[in-house]
């Protein structure tokens, strides 16, 4: 007993936690999760500008992403619903999970053998399906995740499904490039498909997870996941509950309505497909990754208050340097200050926004208050961005570009009004 209780706590402290076989196994749960986003999405619209779609029909591509922010509507279902003959044999995460998986195999390559220039309305539908899948893959893996092993490894089991998450984004954005430049669309497409099986292969060798908690009726469920956290939230902060929503919902309008439309931006000016997979996809990851570690920083050092400040204002201040690449063309130095400037911010304001939402989450609603403040932040600037194209073609990059760093103000505004406010008291 002594011995064994040795080892446990030998796992438990240090490196070797991430030796646990679960901790490794979401190494590549995380890889199949994060794979088909940027093919909605980043990729996807590289896609159809190097093929000369409008950018008004680009931008409305953007609203596929109401689905992964909605995710959280019919999650009771993977909890009550069975699979026939899957969940029998696999168990009910491994089946929704397997069976997720195929649908986006399946999707991606149906997507290959399509056009845009002539079956647009059939590459929308086959993003949406697969948005789906993936979104509903992605509450299966939540929730195995947090059934096959205690608490205490749960941080551990994040930062590997993250790992395999990014490395996967990464492959399916710089890499999906690449294939596209030197070989075909269709190519890339049909190489990322055959990458889910990955994740497939993963879910056929893992053991189910031994602690499944079916939910109750759904009325019952809406009330306990939805209406009480949001009533309790509403309680506890009283009127400032209408600020700090909205300053949520605000927070990133003027980074999403622009994200959907900078890849197609890069294109328009020039840029080869290559060097928008070096440098906005590989090179922008790392400073990413690098402003994101300054953003734990600086929440550690100074709280949260002043960096909350300084990341409205990056995120919306940033969004100008993309006048000065427009001005510049197809310049490589000026795309790398850019994508320097952008990424950093928004891996800053990550660290920064995800501290705040935690700080304002109750404990006995931590996952349920954090997922509504998760959906919050994305919607309104995810059904905005559909309308980007739009008024690119009305008014011109310049001005658009002006107008998402105008779209930051209010953001800044609030942040200023909470931190005088000392929303830390709460």
């Amino acid at each position: 007993m002594i011995t064994h209780s040795k080892t446990e706590n030998k796992q438990q402290l240090g490196l070797g936690i991430y030796l646990k076989p679960e901790v490794i196994r979401m190494i590549f749960l995380g890889f199949s999760a994060g794979l088909p986003y940027p093919l909605l999405f980043a990729t996807l619209t590289v896609w159809l500008a190097s093929v000369e779609i409008g950018i008004a029909e680009i931008s409305m591509f953007g609203w596929v992403g109401v689905i992964y922010a909605m995710k959280f509507l019919w999650a009771p279902m993977l909890d009550s619903l069975s699979i026939p003959f899957l969940s029998r044999t696999l168990g009910q995460r491994r089946a929704w999970m397997l069976l997720m998986q195929c649908c986006i195999l399946i999707g991606l390559f149906c997507m290959s053998f399509f056009q845009p220039q002539t079956n647009l309305s059939w590459l929308a539908y086959l993003s949406i399906i697969i948005a789906f899948a993936s979104a509903t893959q992605d509450i299966a893996i939540d929730a195995y995740r947090i059934e096959i092993i205690g608490n205490r490894f749960q941080g551990a089991m994040a930062a590997s499904y993250q790992l395999g998450y990014r490395i996967s984004a990464l492959l399916s954005g710089a890499g999906a490039l690449y294939i596209a430049e030197f070989y075909s669309w269709k190519l890339a497409y049909q190489t990322m498909a055959l990458f889910m099986l990955v994740g497939m292969t993963t879910v056929l060798v893992i053991s189910e997870s031994r602690e499944q908690k079916p939910i109750q009726h759904s009325i019952h469920w809406f009330k306990e996941s939805v209406i009480h956290p949001f009533l309790e939230f509403f309680t506890r902060n009283g009127y400032w509950s209408i600020m700090l929503l909205l300053f949520i919902a605000l927070y990133r309008v003027s980074d999403l309505i622009l994200n959907i439309v900078a890849n197609p931006f890069y294109i328009d000016i020039g840029f080869k497909l290559s060097e928008i997979a070096s440098i906005t996809k590989v090179f922008g990851f790392i400073v990413t990754i690098f402003g994101a570690f300054v953003g734990g920083l600086s929440v550690a050092k100074y709280g949260i208050s002043r960096p909350l400040i300084v990341s409205s204002i990056l995120l919306a201040g940033t969004n100008l340097f993309f006048l000065l690449l427009e001005s510049s063309g197809a310049d490589l130095r000026i795309l790398i200050l850019t994508i320097s400037a952008d990424n950093f911010a928004l891996g800053f304001s990550g660290s920064i926004f995800i501290a705040f939402l935690s700080s304002l989450t109750n404990r006995n609603y931590t996952a349920t208050q954090y997922a509504l403040f998760s959906s919050l932040m994305f919607l309104p600037g995810i059904t905005l961005s559909g309308f980007s194209g739009q008024f690119i073609e009305s008014v011109g990059w310049s001005d658009f570009f002006l107008f998402a760093a105008a779209m930051g103000l209010p953001a800044i505004l609030f942040a200023l009004i909470i931190v005088k406010k000392g929303w830390q008291e709460q």
